[in-house]
């Protein structure tokens, strides 16, 4: 990508066009590997029984992650093989002969569709649209959707639709209807919240159970409610952090998906630490979204079991 011109002396940045060339593809050949992905009641002989029906479908596998909750007694196995025929076939095995209940299916890596809520912070955002741009989600973005009109530009320079569904005058409730509307074009798999500063009521949760995934500093429930960096400064913090977590009805009690940290110190001022901030949620929100499109990530109750 060349490199963007100094910016004038203006409150608005240039806008420079992206190249014209396709963005590099990944080396790996699109198909070569399939995944299985299975969770149900633990048992004796899951392994087997999953592994001998793959093996009686002509599938061999390539790599194999298995887990047993024992809180939750809960088996889960993530199976990634070549080869094979009548899968369809092999899935409806599965799922008649595994402890009940029983989720089984094939994985999706690479074919999800995103649809993205933010509002007038830009930084997760443009992670991911420079991310999409270059196949490293493992999913496509489809749209972005807003309650403000201030990242169109941002949007629109990647190619990506963008719509602007005003919340002024509006109860939650009403506004969550006509983001869903908004939605509905798109058919998107999962949500991502890229600092979307609204709370989702239970009916658009309910919509989309277990398919939003949001992102927030990790200072919470430490330090609650607004400038959460000016508590941490006068608290002396030593870390910054940053927790990507599915939604449920209960704020920021989704099952977490991924974590960061980095250091700061009393030098560090909350401009400072909002920044460091900044920084590291961009990172764990792009991580946690590939773990879940490259169907690395169950969900055992509140927990999210991750096969990194």
């Amino acid at each position: 990508m060349p490199s963007i011109p100094a910016m004038p002396n203006s409150s608005m940045p240039t806008i420079v066009p992206l190249p014209s060339e396709p963005a590099p593809q990944p080396t790996e050949p699109a198909g070569s590997t399939r995944l299985l992905l299975v969770d149900c009641p633990d048992g004796p002989g899951l392994v087997h029984l999953i592994t001998g029906v793959l093996a009686h479908h002509g599938a061999n596998i390539v790599i194999n992650h298995e887990y047993v909750d024992r809180h939750a007694v809960r088996f889960f196995m993530r199976t990634e093989f070549s080869g094979g025929d009548g899968l369809d076939e092999a899935v409806e095995r599965l799922r008649a002969a595994l402890p009940q209940p029983a989720n089984v299916r094939l994985g999706r890596s690479g074919a999800y569709r995103l649809a993205v809520l933010a509002t007038r912070e830009h930084h997760c955002l443009a992670e991911l649209l420079v991310r999409n741009l270059y196949g490293e989600l493992g999913a496509s973005i489809e749209a972005v959707i807003s309650n403000h009109p201030s990242l169109e530009t941002l949007t629109t320079r990647f190619g990506v639709p963008f719509q602007a569904v005003p919340h002024d005058g509006m109860t939650r409730e009403a506004h969550d209807e006509a983001v869903l509307d908004a939605l509905e074009a798109f058919a998107p798999d999962y949500i991502v919240l890229a600092k979307y500063m609204r709370v989702l009521g239970p009916a658009f949760v309910k919509r989309y159970e277990g398919r939003i995934l949001n992102i927030h500093h990790s200072f919470l429930p430490a330090f609650v409610g607004a400038n959460p960096y000016r508590q941490a400064f006068e608290r002396g913090v030593k870390i910054i952090g940053a927790t990507a977590h599915f939604v449920t009805e209960g704020l920021d009690a989704g099952p977490i998906v991924a974590q960061a940290v980095v250091p700061v110190d009393h030098n560090d001022g909350p401009a400072d630490m909002a920044r460091a901030g900044r920084d590291v949620e961009k990172i764990v929100l792009a991580k946690a979204l590939r773990l879940v499109c490259e169907d690395r990530v169950f969900l055992s109750g509140s927990r999210a079991i991750v096969f990194d």
